[in-house]
């Protein structure tokens, strides 16, 4: 009897402690975006054919620069359906991404956990491991199709640096306009 309790026991703390999602960058990195290493991160999740996510590629790229300089990772995920590594380098350089990691979330394992639903949509994840923003970058769109001339929220960089000094993030959930991220794959479609 005291076997059972235990394997029981053992059994449901197995199954409460679900190890984070990993990924591999396009380079090989390991990273474990849930797992920061006592260093918050910036998750940006894009994909290739989003005129939004690309719109924002300089935005994104100087949010990663100036979140590296004060010790923030940063990682591009590629939500496309049925991307490679090449076609990221590809859309890296087209975009002038430069000293940004960026993998492809093939199997939507990172977007599930962030609960992002949107390219471009932007997570920061704290010393912790936990989100603690999701949401847009900042208000440059007012709605789809309608671009202010410039934007007046700058959330993304907002939630950063609140999570760097310890503050709560005042808007910790704000709504992402773009493209939505495409359904996993099927693996029946894709033996086809």
């Amino acid at each position: 009897m005291d076997i059972l309790v235990a394997l029981v026991a053992v059994a449901l703390t197995a199954g409460s402690q679900a190890a984070s999602p990993a990924i591999r960058d396009i380079d090989g990195r390991l990273h474990r975006p849930f797992e920061p290493a006592d260093l918050p991160s910036v998750l940006v999740f894009l994909t290739t054919d989003c005129p939004i996510s690309n719109g924002y590629a300089p935005e994104i790229q100087r949010l990663c620069a100036a979140s590296a300089a004060r010790g923030v990772g940063c990682l591009l995920l590629y939500e496309d359906a049925r991307i490679d590594a090449a076609a990221v380098r590809r859309h890296l350089a087209a975009y002038r991404y430069a000293g940004v990691a960026a993998a492809v979330d093939g199997d939507r394992a990172i977007a599930a956990a962030a609960r992002a639903t949107i390219t471009p949509e932007a997570a920061v994840v704290d010393r912790a491991g936990t989100v603690r923003y999701r949401g847009r970058i900042d208000n440059l769109y007012a709605e789809l199709g309608r671009r202010r001339s410039a934007a007046t929220i700058h959330d993304l960089r907002d939630a950063i640096d609140a999570v760097l000094s310890g503050r709560p993030v005042a808007a910790s959930r704000t709504e992402a306009l773009g493209c939505y991220i495409p359904p996993q794959p099927r693996r029946s479609e894709d033996s086809r």
